[in-house]
């Protein structure tokens, strides 16, 4: 459904104070971002000339799926791209080699759950008013997802298991046709496919959102090569980044960060408003960043998806937006601190 796009971050001419500031250092760099409202710090970064603003140039890559970030990745089509940590952990463990510095989508650095963007969705006449409910039926999710993950906890947590459901595998842009087809009894998505479901199948309902089983969470990452080549170059990222991410938590810009979201993925405006309210841009890495990491990977060896544990030193390397934090505190000031 959606169409990769490619963009040059920003043309010299439309801020020349900037190319006449940073024209000597600035760093050639691909950047890949979810066609979804995930990627609104990149958007926004490419759009507002944040990129520019901190000495960087950037070309931004739109993907459809975590798989085609990752396979992109490998295959050197982008220097960075976001990985969910609910599957990172099973490509780290096949070979997958890269190191996470800034805080793309997710509340990990306050706490380890955090999953508000993610819903329980039933069509009309579905009988279901619960997870409990769901015994029986047909559920539409994306297969290795972090809704999948999602809906394998909110399963466990209700008494059931997932052989008590028939789990439909369907792409995230077919997920509200699948329900509105009748194809299945409910859906587990994220924004804004929970939105357009709810305006678009008559008589659906949200049964459950969030609860903190999961940590929908992702952070932008590259190879080692990429980060460390030029350090300089990467810390320009991560304040670019960080300072896009605070333009979009702003309440007075969520009107135009709403109208930049369209022009870069197939979405209505009324769309990323909506999931404005869920998503959390916080680039931030700490403890609880860790944790969650580490928590992923747990729940993905009881998945028999990974082996053995994979450290999160490992993987987060925070002294890029360590730097940013202690240069542009007020870039942060409006984010609450660690639970």
């Amino acid at each position: 459904m959606f169409k990769s796009l490619r963009y040059l971050a920003i043309a010299a001419a439309a801020l020349p104070f900037v190319a006449t500031a940073n024209t000597a250092s600035a760093q050639d760099l691909v950047v890949a971002a979810a066609g979804n409202p995930g990627g609104l710090a990149v958007f926004v970064a490419q759009e507002k000339g944040f990129f520019a603003k901190n000495g960087v140039d950037v070309k931004v890559e739109i993907r459809n799926t975590g798989s085609e970030l990752s396979k992109g990745l490998r295959a050197g089509d982008f220097d960075f791209a976001p990985a969910a940590f609910t599957n990172l952990g099973a490509a780290l463990e096949r070979g997958l080699d890269v190191r996470g510095i800034v805080g793309y989508v997710g509340a990990a650095f306050e706490k380890s759950t955090s999953d508000a963007v993610v819903a329980l969705i039933a069509g009309p006449n579905s009988g279901i008013n619960s997870v409990a409910d769901l015994k029986g039926k047909k559920v539409g999710v994306t297969f290795g997802s972090t809704g999948d993950v999602w809906l394998l906890q909110a399963l466990k947590q209700a008494g059931l298991s997932s052989n008590d459901v028939d789990r439909v595998n369907t792409r995230p842009p077919g997920l509200v046709s699948v329900l509105d087809t009748g194809g299945v009894d409910a859906i587990v998505g994220w924004e804004p496919f929970n939105f357009r479901a709810l305006q678009k199948v008559a008589g659906s309902k949200e049964v459950k959102r969030g609860g903190d089983l999961v940590c929908f969470c992702a952070y932008l990452h590259g190879n080692p090569e990429s980060v460390y080549k030029d350090e300089a170059a990467t810390q320009k990222l991560v304040d670019a980044m960080s300072e896009a991410a605070a333009y979009v938590r702003n309440p007075a810009n969520k009107q135009e960060v709403a109208e930049i979201g369209t022009r870069f993925v197939n979405m209505t405006k009324e769309e990323v408003l909506a999931g404005l309210d869920f998503w959390v841009y916080d680039p931030r890495i700490g403890p609880n960043t860790s944790a969650a990491f580490e928590n992923a990977n747990a729940l993905l060896r009881e998945q028999k998806k990974m082996k053995k544990p994979f450290p999160a030193a490992d993987y987060l390397d925070s002294k890029f937006i360590e730097s940013t934090m202690k240069r542009h505190p007020e870039w942060f000031a409006d984010l609450g601190g660690a639970s």
